[in-house]
């Protein structure tokens, strides 16, 4: 499923430069993508885009500027594991995501259903979340995320 997103944020600029869903479908499967990927991918693009939607949709009064301190529910520990709630920490400090994104993130994270999650698999996820609202991080946390690290990248795809 990795494979997929780390392709589709490569070749389409924008989510709204992707062909509908079957197109797409077609298309990956003629890059080498293997049926089942493709699907799991694609299902976790929608529900990025309704946990997008309905966390805006419930939360608009909530901004960038919200100070509150983030409390991890255990599950939540455990499914991320303490590298990962590190990163989205440093993430939301440095102002790469704001609170609602975060919840995002944490929400897509769990959904992947590893525990914990490979900090790799987590950057992928927070550049999909990030892609998804049209937004890009500036080049050194770009290179934070999506590093040439061949070990991790190798770990993000096994």
């Amino acid at each position: 499923m990795f494979e997929v997103l780390v392709y589709l944020y490569e070749t389409y600029y924008r989510p709204d430069a992707c062909p509908d869903s079957a197109a797409l479908a077609k298309k990956l499967s003629a890059v080498g993508f293997e049926e089942e990927e493709i699907s799991r991918a694609l299902g976790w693009l929608t529900a990025l885009a309704e946990t997008t939607n309905e966390m805006f949709n419930q939360h608009a009064h909530q901004t960038a500027f919200s100070f509150g301190t983030r409390v991890y529910a255990d599950k939540e520990y455990d499914m991320l594991g303490s590298a990962a709630i590190g990163f989205i920490d440093f993430l939301e400090s440095a102002d790469v995501i704001n609170p609602l994104q975060r919840e995002i993130v944490i929400e897509r994270a769990c959904a992947v259903n590893e525990s914990p999650i490979l900090l790799d698999k987590l950057k992928v996820i927070v550049l999909m979340v990030l892609w998804s609202q049209g937004k890009e991080p500036d080049s050194l946390m770009f290179d934070e995320l999506f590093g040439d690290d061949d070990d991790a990248a190798a770990q993000v795809y096994h």
